[in-house]
């Protein structure tokens, strides 16, 4: 443990790079305040005071939220509540393309299954999760005994079920920390724009620069007449937070500092070769090209019916989300030459370590644990795009299970069109025949290929002969147990049962064993890299637990001969404003509202021209689980909720680059001016501290 303290003691960082830990963060104060902080480390994070973590909560289960009145309003992105704000829109109340207002506290509405999460505080707890792993050879006896502590202290640390706790891994196990939370379950909407306010620009401009959203929403949090988490009840209050954030008005300059207090999910920054190589040239390629077979077949459906189009938003949306992040990654990695640096720095690592027997043979042990990790990954991989991909194995899935209750079918049929998904599955089901490795593909599924005739020709006799094609031949099933008996030999049935028996006995249990080999391994090259490298910072790759991020607000060139500015207005919008295109399509009271110029407050005059700030660029280090986090001045107040990346920065994953990685936020004045212009629900900010 005290070599480790060395090796955590170490050089800043390059500019803008990193995700901290808050409890930690005074190592980074002096380059924070070289950079214009003016707040000290005890106001980012303290448990002897209200700090600007107890104005933070992790929304859900990977967004951010943050608390922006002494009454328990929260904001957070447009698109981490959009299953909220779709859970209470109906035909009557179409919130989603109206957006929702509450008036009063009696028209905020409840969320069942919703919480938010706040950090009470945070442990380092390493020496007591090595105790009795001293001597542990054997990787699977240290787990094991790893896992029992583990259990121990987060049941110390939840106070007999008051709060949740949780200890988790950094440096690949070179070191633990204890985060204990209070969770809170009564949380109420309360105000969301219309979704072409709210996902402006839609599938067209995500992960893209200029942005226009307006990706907001409103919640608050309501507590017990203790100020204690509480179950929903009418009676109870809103929760009176310890803190909550001061909004700037002010707006935000060029080169202003700024700093992102967040829950980001995954980053992996200290990765081999190995796992490069597999994204950039097995996974992302595969992947992207399954769903662009998926997406051109949904599109060509959509442009040609309109009640398509709307049935298959969502899901269009969600299938695009992530194949054009893998898109801007693998551009991204090339263009740094991400391989060739890691190889180049195990080329470096391993002459070092040469004289070191604990570190002599890692980098080779970590390259034939991946060589036998790879065809497993990448089996993986094609069951959850390909097969995973068919939809008509979801309500299949429901029946394997045992659910028969109609909900849960009657939502899926709802937006389900059989034609789209069996054009899908042809596409589909040849790619995973063509490039799976046999020893991983069914044998019932090859048998029934080969009676058919064809990949299409199989999937062709599925659609025909399944009932769970559509809702009039499988809804009467349910309520019917003879029906039932006979849906067990359903052919949709037996081929989710053979790939999935499969998969859970022979794919998933090696991909787990050879991945928690390989992690057993980073931990060893993780501690190894430290030493290798004692003048550099190393921040612990994200994991869904608090961190800060700092940079400031900047522009980039993204490629020769093009600026992208750090600001976008109302006039963009305008100028991409299309009745005739669903992403641009945006409300007339909008277009009324630019009209008239009738922005109240919230106008500014960037040089001869009169606007509203839609939405700026900074140089924080985000990914995924930053959505909705806090955008913060120097003074730690609000300036706007980030909520994306540009497709330039996707590769920040694995690696970031800052003279182009950008995270991109809503200005705070947007917000406002769309909840007081649009909404006119003046009254929520009426309840905020506007500086």
């Amino acid at each position: 443990m005290l070599v480790l303290a060395g090796l955590f003691s170490v050089a800043m960082c390059r500019a803008d790079e990193g995700m901290w830990l808050p409890s930690l963060i005074g190592k980074q104060i002096k380059d924070m305040r070289s950079k214009g902080f003016r707040l000290t480390a005890e106001d980012i994070y303290s448990i002897n005071k209200a700090s600007l973590k107890d104005a933070i909560v992790l929304f859900g289960r990977g967004c951010t939220g943050e608390v922006v009145s002494p009454e328990g309003l929260l904001l957070t992105n447009h698109h981490c509540g959009y299953g909220q704000i779709q859970q209470h829109s109906s035909l009557e109340h179409d919130y989603l393309t109206d957006g929702f207002w509450a008036m009063s506290r009696e028209e905020e509405l409840p969320n069942p299954g919703l919480t938010v999460s706040f950090l009470v505080r945070m442990e380092d707890v390493t020496d007591r999760m090595a105790a009795g792993t001293t001597g542990v050879a054997e990787e699977t006896e240290r787990r094991a005994i790893l896992e029992a502590n583990r259990k121990s202290i987060e049941k110390e640390a939840s106070d007999e079920g008051r709060y949740s706790a949780s200890v988790e891994s950094l440096y690949y196990g070179n070191q633990y920390f204890l985060f204990v939370y209070e969770v809170f379950s009564d949380v109420r909407l309360v105000a969301a724009p219309p979704s072409s306010i709210g996902k402006f620009g839609g599938d067209t401009d995500n992960w893209m620069w200029p942005r226009h959203t307006g990706d907001f929403s409103v919640f608050r949090i309501y507590a017990d007449k203790n100020n204690r988490p509480a179950a929903y009840s009418p009676d109870n209050v809103p929760y009176r937070p310890k803190k909550h954030f001061a909004i700037s008005t002010k707006g935000v300059q060029e080169n202003d500092f700024t700093f992102v207090y967040g829950f980001p999910g995954t980053t992996r920054e200290y990765v081999t070769s190995d796992f490069v190589d597999y994204t950039l040239n097995w996974a992302n390629p595969h992947k992207i090209r399954l769903r662009t077979m998926r997406l051109d077949i949904i599109k060509a459906a959509q442009e040609q019916d309109a009640a398509t189009r709307i049935m298959y938003a969502s899901k269009c949306a969600s299938i695009a989300n992530a194949w054009k992040k893998w898109q801007g990654e693998t551009l991204g990695l090339i263009r740094l030459g991400t391989l060739e640096k890691k190889r180049s720095y195990e080329s470096q690592f391993q002459q070092w370590a040469a004289g070191r027997p604990e570190y002599a043979d890692i980098l080779p042990r970590l390259h034939g644990a991946y060589a036998e990790w790879l065809p497993y990954a990448f089996a993986r991989d094609y069951y959850n795009e390909a097969f995973g991909g068919v939809e008509l194995m979801k309500p299949v899935a429901l029946f394997v299970k045992n659910d028969f209750s109609p909900v849960g079918y009657e939502t899926f049929y709802k937006d389900y069109a059989p034609g789209i998904d069996r054009a899908i599955a042809k596409k589909l089901m040849a790619e995973f025949w063509a490039h799976v490795d046999p020893k991983f593909v069914p044998g019932d599924f090859v048998a029934e290929v080969e009676r058919a005739g064809s990949t299409d020709a199989f999937v062709d006799d599925l659609f025909d002969r399944s009932i769970f094609v559509s809702a009039e031949s499988c809804l009467p099933m349910l309520s019917d147990s003879t029906a039932r008996t006979t849906a067990a030999d359903d052919p949709a049935v037996r081929m989710y049962d053979a790939f999935m028996k499969l998969y859970r006995s022979v794919i998933l249990p090696e991909y787990k064993r050879l991945d928690e080999m390989i992690a057993g391994l980073y931990h060893i090259y993780m501690r190894g890299q430290m030493e290798f490298e004692p003048g550099k910072a190393f921040y612990p790759d994200a994991n869904l637990t608090l961190r800060v991020a700092y940079g400031k607000v900047e522009g980039c060139v993204p490629a020769d001969g093009v600026y992208h500015r750090h600001y976008t207005t109302l006039d963009g919008i305008i100028e991409k404003d299309n009745p005739e295109i669903y992403d641009y399509d945006i409300p007339q009271q909008l277009r009324d509202l630019y009209a008239t110029k009738d922005y109240g407050r919230w106008g500014v005059w960037i040089g001869s021209l009169y606007t509203v700030p839609v939405a700026f660029l900074a140089s924080n280090h985000t990914t995924g689980g930053n959505s909705g986090s806090p955008v913060l001045n120097s003074k730690g107040e609000l300036l706007g909720l980030n909520f994306d990346r540009t497709w330039q920065s996707t590769m920040s994953d694995l690696e970031f680059d800052p003279t182009i990685c950008r995270n991109i936020a809503v200005d705070i004045r947007y917000v406002l001016f769309v909840i007081d212009k649009l909404g006119g629900a003046r009254y929520l900010i009426d309840e905020m501290t506007l500086k």
